[in-house]
């Protein structure tokens, strides 16, 4: 897994970190313990323990300054609207798979 962080504000940077990553789902052992670190977030699908094995920076010098103008809580209140069972129901439909076609398991590990 690669997570990128960029600089939209202040000196231009660019991190990357490069590592792999676990799954963690609602049903896994090791949810209840990492998921209270978290805010609350409705509809939470799964968090995941990433082992870097690797960190760099580069100069962010053609990274666009962007203004942060607040938080969208649309996905809250659709997630909230939905009900875990409405939850359920979409990703059944929706996500089981990756991007790169990788199962999710999603709905078997939502608990």
């Amino acid at each position: 897994m690669t997570i990128m962080f960029c600089a939209f504000d202040g000196k231009p940077l660019i991190l990357r970190l490069y590592g792999s990553a676990k799954v963690i789902h609602k049903s896994d052992h090791e949810w209840n313990n990492l998921f209270p670190l978290f805010k609350p977030l409705p509809g939470a699908r799964q968090i995941f323990d990433v082992t870097i094995d690797l960190v760099q920076t580069s100069c962010g010098m053609a990274v666009p300054y962007f203004s942060y103008a607040g938080d969208r809580e649309l996905l809250s209140d659709w997630a909230k609207k939905k009900g875990d069972e409405g939850l359920k129901h979409y990703w059944e439909e929706k996500n089981q798979m990756s991007i790169d076609g990788i199962p999710t398991h999603i709905v078997a590990k939502s608990g």
